[in-house]
């Protein structure tokens, strides 16, 4: 864990919309609990430009634990993912590009062998919160956490971020047809707004077409900071 003082934050910034999640209905019942790789070149197979967009992502679809009771599984070898009418399979692009987007709809994409029909999108802006998160961020092999840790804050002082709180989660493997990547989950708290953006917009490290190094807002570590939404 690394971890400093607050300060206090400005809410006047207000959140650009060049850079948006575009996200899709989906009809699919189950999907492979690791399928980062196999929905990424799924995906690329039908919009090939965006190798060539810096700003492009796709997110791994994430089925939320429910209050039921119900748990996330966490053995890709033996367990799937119950994909709910509510889940949406999301990716993030350039406004100059939401049009050519809309190829994706209609389409029929397999997962791994589970069947994925992408339905219509609706745009949702980025999030002005200052405390995001990475559910995936490549560990660059290495299976230390501290090691980890200092290795994404030079990351970030490379880009001009000095982070005042971070906070990593478990090891995960992620197969891929050119071998396995370990990554782990990144909290990141106290950042400018601006910072913020930056990272959501821009992601950290080279893998977001897989959906790694994409930050998102942690509205739960941010509750008592609401207002910054307005």
């Amino acid at each position: 864990m690394f971890w400093q003082e607050d300060k206090d934050e400005g809410t006047a910034y207000q959140v650009p919309d060049d850079v948006q999640d575009l996200l899709f209905k989906i009809d699919c019942k189950t999907l492979p609990l690791d399928h980062g790789y196999t929905l990424s070149e799924q995906i690329l197979e039908h919009l090939p430009w965006m190798k060539d967009e810096p700003q492009a992502a796709i997110h791994q679809i994430h089925v939320a634990e429910s209050a039921n009771g119900w748990m996330r599984p966490e053995d890709p070898e033996t367990e799937v993912l119950c994909v709910s009418h509510r889940t949406k399979m999301t990716i993030r692009l350039p406004q100059h590009r939401f049009a050519d987007a809309k190829s994706l709809i209609g389409m029929k994409l397999d997962i791994g062998g589970y069947p994925l029909t992408v339905g219509p999108f609706r745009t949702r802006k980025l999030s002005k919160l200052t405390t995001i998160f990475a559910r995936y961020l490549d560990t660059g092999g290495t299976t230390d956490e501290q090691q980890f840790l200092e290795n994404v804050h030079k990351q970030l002082l490379e880009q001009g971020i000095q982070v005042k709180k971070m906070m990593s989660g478990k090891l995960l493997k992620h197969q891929t047809e050119n071998g396995e990547i370990l990554t782990r989950k990144l909290m990141i708290s106290d950042l400018e707004v601006e910072q913020s953006v930056h990272l959501q917009q821009a992601g950290l490290g080279d893998k977001q077409l897989l959906g790694m190094g994409i930050f998102m807002p942690h509205k739960g570590i941010d509750a008592v900071n609401k207002k910054q939404e307005n």
